[in-house]
């Protein structure tokens, strides 16, 4: 696994714009070196709050750190949403783009479920020695794919961390990335070796991945992992997501699974929360998850 070389952050503080509320304005970017490649992302530090609670957020499978667009809601992305709501009610956050996805360096060709941990180790490590967050009360946030990545960072991590809510995690990522690209183009990237292989999202984009991201797949098993973690679990199901299915079994299984206090979210929701119809269960899971945290930090 890459090892944090240096993490270091420039404080450039982001223009708010008027359909954003002024939390943002305390927004930095930040960069941290793993294995020499630059990982960027962005911190929100809450006005006025001495040390509070951070959560760590973790995009999905060809996400970034914004994540996806809520065009109700003036096309705010999810996870800068859940930062500006988060940071209203007290808790900072960091949300970073994977080695090769958003302004990280790399192509995404190269990514590894492997690589993605290792990331985002280094960014638990990065807030563990801040001062300005309380390095003891650190959660982890991953969607989707960044949810198979937080619950094996949460068994992992030698920082404890506080809280860990997973939203519509995959639990087996062999088995999720079949059902999303087909069997056959799995089956052609197993065999890839270090040549990309062209695949087709359902939305009808296309992106090149190599044989070491599949092979990664089924490498890591999500389920097995957060059972090293004993801390409150939160996990989310979408009754009708037809990506992580079937719900809400898929999500119950790491709750099963973990070792310790733990409870399921369940919502008619698709895998993007209803976001292309409204942001109303978006903003209802964001403020589940701040409330889940709060009472983890206490």
């Amino acid at each position: 696994m890459r090892k944090t070389v240096i993490a270091t952050f420039s404080a450039l503080a982001l223009a708010c714009i008027a359909s954003i509320p002024s939390a943002l304005a305390a927004e930095q970017n930040v960069t941290l070196q793993v294995d020499g490649k630059k990982v960027v992302g962005t911190l929100n530090i809450p006005d006025n709050v001495k040390a509070p609670p951070v959560a760590l957020l973790l995009h999905g499978f060809t996400g970034s750190r914004d994540e996806l667009a809520i065009p109700s809601a003036d096309n705010e992305g999810i996870f800068r949403r859940t930062a500006r709501m988060f940071a209203d009610k007290g808790i900072a956050s960091l949300r970073i783009d994977f080695f090769g996805s958003g302004e990280s360096e790399g192509s995404y060709a190269d990514t590894t479920l492997q690589g993605q941990i290792a990331d985002a180790m280094a960014a638990v490590d990065f807030l563990a020695a801040r001062t300005d967050v309380d390095a003891k009360k650190i959660s982890l946030v991953g969607w989707s794919l960044g949810g198979t990545v937080s619950a094996v960072v949460a068994g992992r991590s030698k920082t404890p961390i506080a809280s860990v809510s997973l939203w519509q995690p995959a639990n087996n990522p062999a088995n999720a990335m079949a059902f999303l690209l087909g069997t056959d183009t799995v089956t052609k990237g197993l065999a890839a070796g270090d040549t990309a292989v062209e695949a087709k999202l359902p939305w009808g984009s296309t992106i090149s991945l190599k044989g070491p991201f599949f092979r990664s797949l089924t490498q890591i098993d999500p389920v097995a992992e957060i059972v090293a973690y004993h801390g409150p679990l939160l996990v989310t199901a979408g009754t009708t997501d037809a990506i992580v299915f079937p719900q809400p079994e898929a999500a119950q299984v790491f709750l099963d699974y973990h070792q310790g206090p733990g409870e399921l979210w369940t919502r008619p929701m698709d895998h993007s929360f209803n976001s292309f119809q409204d942001h109303v269960t978006v903003d209802e899971l964001i403020n589940k998850t701040a409330d889940f945290i709060e009472k983890a930090s206490k």
